[in-house]
């Protein structure tokens, strides 16, 4: 089964979906199972997408006009890939630079190998920063007593360990010296920053909590 998704990056009407879905019609995804999504690329939050992605079983195949519809960025395109590669669901891309991309054929098939090589290689590279964060950590920090304010040597370090999909928030906030709470004020729970995080990378507030 076809299951189609697409994406524009304006939800004020000023960009229309038509060129997506007329494409992912012909080519044979039915209409009722078109997903879409009106939002920015690096926005995280994708409800057409999840719900697409809730939706796929083992065998279906999702189909994208372009590449650049799926991911928000290069880390999360290759860690959607990778998801629909161990569930089974093949991809194919319409057009774009991707175009020959179709897992259901035997050389469309290395495409899922390389990403899932690309994905095993970023979670050995998350691995080692967070072990090596972590070591700095407690070889500068103190061990129990008031927990440390955030600064943003720890917030790296704890956006980097939180990029880990396997990670503990409260594992890592121990770790680093800080509190589960403090560390949800500054990180989401796929690492990226919050507006308090941003913030303080940017230099805009002091360390706090």
């Amino acid at each position: 089964m076809l299951i189609g998704y697409a994406r524009v990056s304006k939800a004020d009407g000023s960009q229309l979906l038509d060129l997506q879905t007329d494409a992912l019609i012909e080519a044979g995804v039915p209409e009722h199972r078109i997903y879409q999504d009106h939002v920015s690329g690096k926005t995280s939050k994708r409800p057409g997408l999840d719900a697409c992605l809730k939706a796929l079983q083992p065998e279906n195949t999702l189909v994208v006009w372009k590449l650049d519809r799926l991911g928000r960025d290069l880390k999360h395109l290759i860690n959607t890939v990778d998801e629909l590669r161990q569930r089974q669901v093949n991809f194919k891309v319409l057009t774009g630079a991707g175009a020959e991309i179709d897992t259901t054929t035997a050389n469309g098939r290395l495409f899922f190998a390389v990403f899932a090589a690309l994905a095993e290689y970023e979670r050995e590279l998350i691995a080692e920063r967070t072990r090596a964060g972590l070591q700095a950590a407690r070889a500068r920090g103190r061990r129990g007593g008031r927990p440390r304010k955030m600064d943003k040597t720890t917030l790296q370090m704890a956006m980097t360990a939180m990029s880990d999909p396997k990670a503990c928030a409260r594992e890592i906030a121990q770790k680093l010296g800080i509190t589960t709470a403090t560390l949800y004020v500054y990180v989401n729970g796929d690492g990226s920053a919050k507006r308090a995080g941003q913030l303080l990378i940017d230099g805009e507030i002091e360390c706090g909590h």
